[in-house]
């Protein structure tokens, strides 16, 4: 079994050390000697490279979950009124690609005569099941990267389409032409529902053991997270093919989906390095305090912002509390000069919880699972109540405070739902960006022109406004990495023909 060297979305050497010492011992191995390494090796590096690129600095901290305004820059504010440096796509999707790499050796590994009895050995399971999975985690990246840039290389396990060209190796093809996003999402629908489908008929067995991280190889598990996944994306084109989505809605949910918080999606770090969280690498480890939690989810908490005006408590979750015992949330899209108007001991900087080495960062939960159910049932209230309960309870509330703050929840409809969606999806950041993107709420996001805070500066009162840098709005996408018009450029330019200029402003197949 070797890892392939290649210029361009290239396998990588497995380097990585262990996230936890019992879970990733066998991950030390030399990346210059990669000559034999196993499909449980393979996959929790990509599981580790997959949510590293999600929850990067990059592209997390610095780009959606600042879209979203659950965090806002302190001293520094160009992201967050939208200049987004070209390295951040760079960075993002050379990482994500990595991933995919891996994830398609393992389909190869199993798929080739001359190894699927090698890659099948010991704990890793039979051929078909860690194909599967494979094409769960190829899907969930793939939807990821094509929700932030639109037109993407695409690669499919099941469908010989001439243009998912992505990911071909033997001979390499170093210029993939993109694929559009309908026929992405269209093909990750089937892809999803058919290793559902072969997980379902072997659900009480395990692949990959302990390896790997998400669900300990929990084959019942990964197919409910596979049709949870379908759900997601087949609500997303409900407004471009409302046929396929449904029957892929009805069939998502009678072969199973999410039933409660036991059954999330998480990726679980490690409190020892070099495995810690993505946040805390960029807070604690770098000593930095340039991200703040918004005053948009702030105020939203504590009533006094949207349409919720009672107090939440997973406020003190989300966020630590100011020298004095209060929150206060930095204002979002100050102006660079007034970017560190407040010292840090006077806004609320990132919780506990989500600050720590070894948070467990969401891929899908529950508590999405039941907006989703609500949405689709025509904002039914039962499953309305039961996704709001399902993230007070994995946020760890008391069981009485979430029954008084289930008491006073007003009455389901579609505002009450995608608002209160808004915050459980809070730190999940490309996701909530989407939802912004296709939903349009919450309505009570900082828009251009908004006063953004308002107060006396040196004894004299001052007013900002928010004013992006780029654009009128929050981005509908990310622009292309720069090293795609020169490595991929008549591709790069037919994807531009066929989706718009590459700019922020232009939307998404999905959004328009």
């Amino acid at each position: 079994m070797k890892l392939l060297n290649t210029l361009y979305y290239t396998l990588i050497g497995i380097a990585l050390t262990s996230c936890s010492k019992s879970t990733f011992s066998d991950i030390n191995t030399d990346p210059n000697r990669p000559t034999s390494v196993t499909t449980p090796t393979l996959l929790v590096t990509a599981e580790k490279q997959l949510v590293n690129a999600l929850r990067s600095e990059d592209i997390s901290l610095r780009g959606p979950q600042l879209f979203a305004q659950y965090f806002s820059q302190n001293i520094y504010t160009d992201q967050s009124r939208y200049q987004i440096p070209t390295s951040y796509s760079d960075n993002y999707w050379t990482a994500t690609y990595k991933a995919l790499n891996n994830l398609n050796e393992i389909i190869k590994l199993n798929s080739n005569e001359s190894t699927k009895v090698l890659a099948s050995a010991g704990t890793a399971g039979s051929n078909a099941n860690q194909i599967a999975i494979a094409r769960i985690l190829k899907s969930y990246a793939f939807h990821s990267l094509s929700d932030v840039f639109g037109n993407i290389p695409y690669q499919s396990y099941g469908n010989p389409d001439p243009d998912f060209q992505a990911l071909q190796q033997d001979p390499d093809n170093l210029i993939p032409a993109y694929a559009s996003q309908e026929k992405i999402y269209k093909d990750i629908l089937n892809e999803l529902q058919q290793a559902a489908d072969t997980l379902i008929k072997y659900q009480s067995a395990t692949t990959f053991g302990p390896s790997d991280v998400i669900y300990k190889g929990n084959n019942n598990s990964w197919a409910k997270f596979a049709n949870s996944l379908r759900l997601r994306l087949a609500t997303h084109i409900k407004n471009k093919d409302a046929s396929l989505a449904q029957a892929h809605i009805e069939d998502a949910i009678k072969k199973g989906v999410f039933t409660s918080n036991s059954d999330n999606a998480v990726f679980k770090y490690s409190k020892t390095s070099p495995n810690e969280a993505p946040l805390y690498r960029a807070t604690v480890t770098a000593n930095r305090k340039d991200f703040a939690v918004s005053n948009v989810i702030v105020e939203a908490l504590q009533g006094k912002r949207g349409p919720f005006k009672t107090a939440d408590p997973r406020l003190a979750k989300y966020a630590k509390p100011t020298a004095d015992g209060s929150y206060f949330g930095q204002p979002y899209g100050l102006p660079l000069a007034a970017g560190n108007l407040f010292p840090v001991e006077k806004i609320s900087l990132p919780g506990e919880i989500i600050n720590a080495a070894d948070y467990a960062e969401v891929l899908l939960e529950y508590a999405e699972v039941a907006f989703l159910l609500s949405e689709n049932n025509n904002w039914d209230q039962a499953n309305y109540e039961k996704a709001v309960r399902a993230s007070l309870e994995k946020w760890g509330v008391a069981q009485p405070d979430i029954s008084t703050y289930l008491a006073q929840l007003p009455a389901a409809n579609k505002e009450y739902v995608l608002s209160q969606k808004y915050i459980a999806l809070f730190n999940q950041s490309i996701e909530a960006w989407t939802e912004i993107r296709r939903t349009g709420y919450p309505l009570y996001l900082i828009k251009k022109g908004d006063v953004t805070w308002s107060g006396t500066v040196e004894g004299k009162p001052v007013t900002y406004t928010f004013t992006p840098e780029v654009g009128n709005a929050i981005p509908s996408r990310l622009v292309y990495p720069l090293k795609e018009q020169s490595t991929n450029k008549l591709n790069y330019q037919a994807a531009l023909a066929q989706q718009g200029d590459d700019v922020i402003s232009t939307k998404l197949w999905w959004n328009k």
